[in-house]
């Protein structure tokens, strides 16, 4: 089966914009956060071809400067989900189209190798995504950001199939407990990243947006609400911080980490 990363990215973000063009200093110095996240992506093992999916000149001549494919993609295009059914009418030679958002330059290569591994191991599923067990320290910077008024990430729950029920930026479960930092805790952390097989993807398109999907502003709720169950993954933190960048106050959180070497 042929893997084809598209990382989608878009200058007019409405929280946040100029986003993928925004400079995150590391241990190696200066980069932009989508060349971050297109190294992150180089970095994933079984993976047959990467490619940036915009539709700002600027970003693909940034892109195209460090080396990236660059596939452009319409303006029309509401979110990354409908920007990758795009890259993959545009090149139809892929079984699995791996959505790697530009937004999330601290993925592990491992979470996209699982996530595609899952895929591959149910046939019947045609969507998957990853999910990591928050600890104590990680479910606390989610109800910090929600306390401050700030949308941070994701959160998600599933069945006893891994099918995912709900998807959400406010943090659910409800807990009222208390956790150490080093704790496991009943919240998932909804990690930005989807596999798609390209049937689904030709759906997603045909489908429109739906009351959850506008509300939560969360593209996947799409296929639940059309009936597409979604997989979801596990997988492991190795130690390693996981965060998305969804507010310029997460630039230093981020910027910490890639100091660090992380």
């Amino acid at each position: 089966m042929s893997v084809l990363i598209a990382i989608p990215a878009r200058y007019a973000s409405t929280r946040y914009p100029g986003k993928p063009l925004v400079s995150l200093r590391g241990a190696d110095g200066d980069k932009t956060l989508i060349q971050r996240s297109w190294e992150a992506a180089m970095a994933v093992a079984g993976v047959d071809r990467v490619v940036v999916a915009t539709d700002d000149d600027r970003i693909r001549d940034h892109a195209q400067g460090f080396g990236a494919e660059v596939v452009m993609t319409s303006p029309a295009c509401r979110n990354g989900t409908e920007r990758c059914a795009e890259v993959a009418a545009q090149v139809s030679d892929h079984d699995i189209i791996v959505n790697l958002q530009g937004d999330a330059p601290l993925t592990p290569a491992w979470f996209v190798e699982d996530l595609v591994a899952g895929l591959r191991a149910h046939p019947e599923a045609a969507v998957a995504t990853p999910v990591l067990r928050c600890d104590g320290a990680a479910l606390n910077g989610f109800l910090e950001d929600r306390r401050a008024g700030r949308v941070g990430g994701t959160t998600a729950v599933f069945d006893a199939r891994r099918h995912g029920l709900y998807f959400s930026k406010e943090v659910i479960p409800f807990t009222s407990r208390t956790y150490a930092e080093d704790e496991a805790t009943p919240v998932f952390h909804h990690v930005g990243v989807y596999a798609y097989r390209p049937d689904a993807l030709t759906a997603y398109g045909t489908w429109p947006t739906g009351p959850l999907e506008e509300l939560e502003g969360l593209e996947q709720l799409r296929f639940l609400e059309n009936g597409t169950p979604i997989l979801c993954v596990e997988v492991e933190g190795r130690g390693r911080v996981f965060w998305e960048l969804n507010n310029p106050a997460d630039v230093p959180r981020i910027e910490r980490v890639l100091q660090a070497g992380g």
